[in-house]
């Protein structure tokens, strides 16, 4: 298995650092608001990372973080009058709900900086200990980059270029406008917590170098998290976390795509800003998840009205060619499909191609009759289900897709029912040419009339 490796900008043969078992912390989400597609972006990526690892027989250890302190969540908090952990509880639940219906499967943890505070001040004073960090008279605690030597080397920054745009805001004590604060001392009526250099709460870089090595040791095996992240976040983690230990922080790091809407990055201020329950108003959370997977997981992807609708055709084909099938067993067979797939995986997670492989099972499976079509379903829900797709039963699926229209066609279905009792075969035969027009297939049979779309 080849994985691209951020720090090495380079593929590499995964080797895990104890045989058979993997462990993987990718920074999750700070709850101050709904999640956004950037997010499903990443939580899609990774999720599927971790089903494909496990699938190839690892036992992973998938630890996402959660954020639950910092600026904007005491900012949103104030803003609305209300406790800050109040507010994050409540935005945990809602993140919960968006990674439900986008079919992500729970990581095996999900600490929370506020439940890491003594781990975070131990590092902290490690830090200060070896010369690394340093308090300042105002109860902050800095983070000294330039003595660390190989400051950069995950995002390829050269200290006197960040130098040159560097400031110290006001009110700061740093050193040098380089350092980076590990503990910001408590402004009133702030949550705050003791600690040796006064009450306070953590920075936001420190709070993931705690919580990871808590979770999965002092050298773990794969870190991930979007585009954003790269600078200064995961730099300043592995400056916080190697001078603390004096080991190698991650073998491997992993970096999902940025999300563009229709061409353009996705930010508040241009409008094209969405968040991941605007997006499933309109569409089922599969197509978007659908979507997501279109692009290799390190590429860019382009959200779009169109892109949308392309990736609800493509799944409508999938879904038709189980549409009726006596499903078989639902397991892999040793054929050219299975091959593609694993050998599209397996090269850095390419889940265009592997879906590529999938599609050309899905026309064997609509040549094929009888107990062959059976076996061929049973692989294609197999291989599909790697990807966390087509999982949904197909009738229900292919109606969701209707939206609005679902109501029309089933009054439709009525008129031709009373059409036939009737003998006005005519006004019948009717009915069923205007809906399959607009691509909707009705199938009669003793136990009524059912529809999908074509």
């Amino acid at each position: 298995m080849q994985i691209f490796n951020t720090l090495t900008r380079q593929k590499e043969t995964f080797v895990p650092l104890v045989p058979g078992k993997v462990g993987m912390y990718v920074c999750g989400m700070t709850v101050y608001d709904f999640c956004h597609l950037g997010h499903a972006r990443v939580m899609v990526a990774f999720d599927v990372i971790a089903r494909y690892l496990r699938h190839r027989g690892y036992e992973v250890n998938y630890i996402r973080n959660i954020t639950d302190i910092d600026d904007k969540i005491i900012k949103r908090a104030n803003e609305n009058g209300e406790p800050f952990d109040a507010l994050t509880e409540r935005f945990i639940a809602e993140m919960h709900k968006d990674s439900e219906l986008l079919g992500i499967e729970s990581p095996d943890a999900e600490p929370k900086a506020t439940a890491h505070i003594s781990d975070i001040i131990r590092l902290v004073e490690t830090l200060i200990e070896k010369g690394y960090a340093y308090p300042a008279s105002n109860g902050d605690v800095y983070y000294s980059v330039r003595k660390f030597e190989g400051y950069g080397k995950l995002s390829g920054k050269v200290l006197d270029e960040l130098e040159a745009g560097a400031r110290v805001e006001v009110g700061e004590l740093k050193q040098d406008p380089l350092d980076f604060v590990l503990w910001k001392a408590a402004k009133p009526e702030e949550p705050h917590w003791d600690s040796p250099w006064g009450i306070g709460r953590p920075g936001w870089h420190i709070e993931c170098s705690a919580m990871s090595t808590c979770c999965l040791g002092e050298t773990f095996d794969i870190h991930g998290g979007g585009p954003d992240l790269k600078f200064p976040h995961h730099e300043n983690e592995i400056a916080q976390s190697e001078a603390a230990t004096g080991k190698k922080y991650v073998n491997t790091w992993m970096h999902a795509g940025a999300v563009r809407v229709d061409g353009e990055k996705m930010s508040k201020s241009l409008g094209n800003f969405f968040t991941i329950r605007e997006i499933l108003d309109k569409y089922p959370a599969e197509v978007v998840r659908f979507l997501l997977l279109s692009s290799q997981y390190r590429s860019a992807i382009n959200y779009s009205e169109d892109s949308l609708k392309e990736a609800q055709t493509k799944l409508e084909r999938f879904y038709n060619a189980l549409l009726g099938v006596d499903v078989g067993e639902v397991k892999d067979l040793a054929n050219e499909y299975s091959e593609r797939f694993h050998a599209a995986m397996d090269d850095d997670f390419n889940t265009p191609e592997a879906i590529a492989a999938l599609f050309d099972l899905v026309r064997e499976v609509n040549k094929a009759t009888g107990a062959e079509q059976a076996e061929l379903a049973g692989q294609l829900r197999y291989l599909a289900g790697v990807l966390g797709c087509l999982q949904s039963d197909p009738q229900s699926f292919l109606q969701s897709g209707a939206g609005d229209d679902a109501a029309w066609i089933e009054e439709m279905i009525v008129k031709r029912a009373n059409a036939k009792k009737a003998k006005d075969f005519a006004t019948a035969d009717a009915v069923r040419d205007e809906l399959l027009a607009k691509g909707i297939v009705l199938r009669d049979s003793p136990e009524g009339t059912t529809w999908s779309k074509q």
